[in-house]
């Protein structure tokens, strides 16, 4: 007889997820949430139909956090068949700017179509029309100490 799989059997290893219906959504978001970003690396390219950022995000995930500290990792977030991008709130010429990212969400058009909207800090928001939901998040590097060295705190 084999035992069904545990939490604790799970291992630490790069998130590589995609979401294909709001749900899946939902999870990137609770992932990316309180992830920065510089303006600069963002990237939107019209012949492929693909929107992807280069961020840094905290790892909600890391279950070690009391035995090595607050990490964050780089990822990319990418989001295909993107047919327009509107954002507001923004000034991607100062490279200096930083954003970051509070939520993703879907907001449903006709046929699959819809609208992907990256909430930001500061009442900035980048809006991506889509022909159907299809997102990745991908880690590209190894988990770093955060700069801060503290978990990211919503409370007021």
């Amino acid at each position: 007889m084999t035992e069904d799989a545990r939490f604790e059997d799970g291992r630490e290893a790069p998130l590589n997820l995609g979401a294909l219906d709001a749900q899946d959504l939902q999870v990137i978001s609770s992932l990316v949430q309180d992830a920065v970003f510089p303006a600069t690396e963002m990237r939107w390219l019209p012949r492929e139909r693909r929107f992807a950022l280069l961020l840094n995000r905290f790892r909600w995930e890391d279950r070690g956090r009391a035995r090595h500290g607050a990490e964050r990792v780089q990822a990319v977030l990418a989001v295909d068949g993107v047919m327009r991008v509107a954002s507001q709130g923004i000034d991607r010429r100062d490279a200096d700017t930083i954003l970051s990212l509070l939520s993703l969400t879907f907001e449903p058009g006709e046929d699959g179509a819809g609208d992907v909207i990256l909430t930001l800090a500061g009442d900035g928001a980048i809006r991506l029309s889509v022909e159907a939901l299809d997102v990745t998040l991908k880690d590209v590097t190894r988990p770093y100490r955060a700069p801060s060295g503290k978990t990211p705190d919503h409370r007021l």
